[in-house]
């Protein structure tokens, strides 16, 4: 079967996330798909464009909502990006460390419809830039709280201490000495990843409606 550029960017977006972004080179790349190094070159540019090409696919990935109320349409793109970006945790480090971009028609139509969702709320242009932000921000957080394993990121399974994080927190916050903390701390501790995105988004969707009145 032929290559094509998008065989190789779905390959290397697989080898990424075995290995991190510094364990992705062209020679282990042209072996995974079987065929020489510089045949890759008939696909991708150079080692930018396939960083940022793998990066497109995931954000090309996200089902496009149909037409409904901005803020539906605004959760599922938001919800469905976290999604793809819990498949791919490194795509979300590339981005994060200005590594890569999701250079590509498909992810600026991805862009462009949370965009019109935001517009749609009643934002003006800087206020929907705001909120994209605030809502990519979000969805980067999220990501990268409840994952591990990424390239440069040591598994906390993997760290000696004297004392787990917990039992330390436990310990040290005290009634008398931080009272808010110590009243929080039971639910701080019992909190859900995919729970908090949950209460994270409907906090920043709620925040948006009432910035438009």
């Amino acid at each position: 079967m032929a290559l094509s550029r998008e065989k190789v960017l779905d390959a290397a977006l697989r080898l990424a996330g075995e290995h991190g972004l510094a364990g992705l080179s062209m020679r282990k790349l042209a072996a995974d798909v079987g065929v020489e190094a510089m045949s890759l070159y008939n696909h991708v540019a150079n080692k930018g464009d396939l960083l940022d090409g793998l990066t497109a696919r995931v954000f090309e990935s996200v089902p496009l909502p149909g037409p409904g109320p901005w803020d539906e349409r605004l959760r599922a793109l938001t919800h469905g990006l976290y999604t793809a970006f819990s498949r791919h945790p490194v795509v979300v480090r590339a981005l994060a460390t200005d590594a890569a971009n999701p250079r590509s028609a498909g992810a600026l139509k991805f862009i462009d419809a949370m965009f019109s969702a935001l517009l749609d709320a009643g934002l003006d242009e800087r206020g929907a830039a705001r909120g994209y932000r605030s809502l990519i921000g979000l969805v980067f957080g999220a990501v990268l709280t409840e994952t591990v394993g990424l390239s440069g990121v040591p598994d906390p399974s993997d760290l000696e201490r004297a004392e787990p994080v917990v039992a330390w927190f436990q310990r040290s916050v005290t009634a008398d000495g931080l009272p808010s903390l110590h009243r929080a701390l039971p639910s701080l501790l019992d909190g859900d990843c995919l729970q908090d995105f949950e209460a994270q988004l409907d906090l920043v969707i709620g925040g948006l409606r009432a910035s438009v009145g």
